[in-house]
């Protein structure tokens, strides 16, 4: 789905939905209402996939830093 936008030329709002451009004032509450769901869900999954993203590479420095001290310990062991 794409971002509610002004159609420049007619200064009104619309939305596209599925390659389509809707206007805003002709669409239903009920449809309203599941734009603004659709695009809070966007939001949330983009937000999740970047805090997905700093978990990740938060793993992988400490698995590093683990794989490293076991084999400095190694290294003193030897």
């Amino acid at each position: 789905m794409g971002k509610t936008k002004k159609n420049p030329v007619t200064q009104e709002q619309t939305v596209t939905i599925n390659e389509v451009e809707h206007k805003v004032s002709d669409l239903t509450q009920e449809q309203l209402a599941y734009v603004n769901h659709v695009a809070d869900l966007e939001r949330k999954m983009s937000s999740s996939q970047f805090n997905l993203d700093q978990l990740s590479i938060g793993r992988d420095a400490f698995m590093n830093m683990l794989t490293e001290s076991l084999k400095a310990e190694e290294a003193v062991v030897e």
